[in-house]
């Protein structure tokens, strides 16, 4: 594997989202001296914050998987994930509710699961529903540790046993055919590949190995932290301070000195210089180009993920509201078309609805709840929207259609704020999207962007524009094959959810 070559005693990295707070502690577990340098005055990155009118506003993700991952970045400096973090069970990991009136609860007890099914859709595609998690949890372990926990040289690198293993389980073929040969019910299907919309690809152009992560989330579970998901990188970076990492917030890189192949010093706009013996930025990828003066080779460019217009909402308190809705429309297909390749929002959206606050009260005022509503959307490359001028009706459209689809339960709201892809362009994010690149068969494994560079000795990249792709799981994994590529692979330990606190 390659790895920095010279003297990596003292790091730089950019950005404090997940993946750089991960490549912080799993560097300072192993020896070095890390600063952190990020332009906002908190940690968290895409999974940002807003304080409004006494609600505690998460304004990136809202779908905590696979906890364990982040055991490993705690355990990285000797610490436990349930000493700085309290992590709680969502049951049902999603309501899901269509467009017929029909409902659906998903759960990751695998009883209480193939019971839900049954009564949904019949005995057989229960059975079903049972293979499908026998072949979700075999196609997992065969790609998890090879494909999406490591390093690529080369496509070449590919070729392994494991991808014999891979191929053997239609990790090559499309995500919904491969699905559609357990389940036969193409709404029961939709809970097992609504997920691809997260890899920026439609569910039959989607390759079936990114199956796992309707492994992660419907399977192993879905998780939320007391306090929001602000919790998870104020975690993250208490922890690095503890073992020893600095922090520069409110501080943006503006250039990086070179000498030859090296980079030897960060500059800030606070006139800072940073000397460093190596740099891991998470920039977003044109940024990170743009520093590093680097022209990618890649013919055509590469290909942003859809992106997503993001409401924010207040109302009473309606405790039969779940955490996590899925509110589906009738259409499904075209659906996908419209965005990715129509360049224009669903005629027939498909939804997820957040009640944060059945979580954490405290997001919000006494007696108020706090919803986060995101509809896909196309991303500014495809889509010629003019966003400020559309939002506010757009807003009464998608809010008007969840309406209908809660029906009852249905509160009055009050819109807190309208997030739209012009809104995630003014904060860089590339063609005005939240998602990163797509994972596309051309930016899939070692066909993606790599965490480093031709000519470049002692620089690594991490986030969701390089492998193993988008997603909190991936994220985090980033970060430690950062690391990797700063020291040498070390061992890791994956220690089962064991710091996860029942439900309350």
């Amino acid at each position: 594997m390659r790895t920095v070559t010279g003297s990596s005693d003292h790091v730089v990295v950019v950005g404090a989202g997940l993946a750089g707070l991960s490549t912080a502690v799993h560097l300072a577990g192993r020896g070095r001296r890390v600063t952190v340098v990020e332009r906002e005055a908190t940690p968290g990155g895409r999974m940002g914050r807003l304080d409004l009118d006494g609600y505690r506003i998460d304004t990136g993700p809202t779908v905590l998987t696979m906890p364990e991952l982040l055991d490993e970045v705690f355990d990285a400096v000797g610490e436990r994930t349930g000493d700085r973090l309290s992590l709680f069970p969502v049951d049902p990991a999603y309501h899901a509710v269509y467009a017929d009136g029909r409902s659906l609860d998903v759960h990751r007890d695998p009883e209480a699961m193939e019971q839900a099914v049954a009564d949904f859709a019949g005995a057989e595609q229960a059975l079903g529903y049972r293979r499908l998690r026998d072949w979700l949890g075999r196609l997992y372990a065969a790609e998890f540790d090879r494909f999406i926990a490591s390093n690529f040289e080369s496509p070449l690198s590919m070729l392994t046993p494991a991808l014999a293993r891979l191929t053997a389980l239609g990790g090559f073929r499309r995500w919904d055919a491969k699905v559609a040969d357990f389940i036969s019910d193409p709404d029961l299907r939709r809970v097992f590949t609504f997920q691809s919309l997260y890899a920026g690809v439609a569910p039959d152009r989607a390759l079936a190995a990114y199956a796992v992560i309707a492994h992660m989330d419907t399977m192993s579970g879905v998780y939320f932290p007391r306090g929001g998901m602000r919790a998870v990188p104020d975690a993250l970076a208490a922890a690095a301070v503890a073992a020893g990492v600095q922090f520069r917030y409110q501080s943006t890189v503006t250039g990086l000195v070179r000498s030859g192949g090296r980079v030897t010093a960060v500059q800030t706009d606070q006139d800072d210089r940073i000397d460093c013996d190596a740099v891991v930025l998470t920039t977003e990828l044109h940024r990170t180009y743009d520093l590093l003066g680097h022209r990618p080779r890649r013919p055509g460019g590469v290909r942003s993920a859809p992106s997503a217009v993001v409401l924010h909402l207040a109302c009473d308190r309606q405790a039969d509201l779940p955490h996590h809705s899925l509110l589906f429309g009738s259409e499904w297909e075209s659906s996908f078309r419209e965005i990715i390749d129509e360049g224009r929002v669903m005629s027939d959206p498909s939804l997820l609805l957040t009640r944060s606050t059945a979580g954490d009260p405290t997001l919000a005022p006494p007696g108020r709840d706090l919803l986060f509503l995101l509809a896909p959307a196309p991303n500014l490359q495809r889509g010629q929207i003019d966003w400020p001028k559309r939002q506010g009706a757009y807003a009464e459209q998608i809010l008007d259609i969840a309406q209908r689809r809660i029906g009852s339960r249905w509160p009055e709201l009050e819109v807190l704020r309208v997030v739209t892809p012009a809104d995630w362009a003014d904060q860089d994010m590339r063609d005005g999207s939240p998602f990163a690149l797509a994972h596309t068969f051309a930016q899939t494994g070692p066909f993606r962007p790599a965490n480093m560079i031709r000519g470049l000795d002692n620089v690594v990249l991490a986030g969701g524009s390089t492998v193993p792709g988008v997603g909190i799981p991936p994220v985090l994994i980033s970060g430690r094959l950062a690391a990797d590529r700063v020291t040498g692979r070390t061992g890791v330990r994956r220690r089962s959810a064991s710091t996860i606190h029942p439900s309350s």
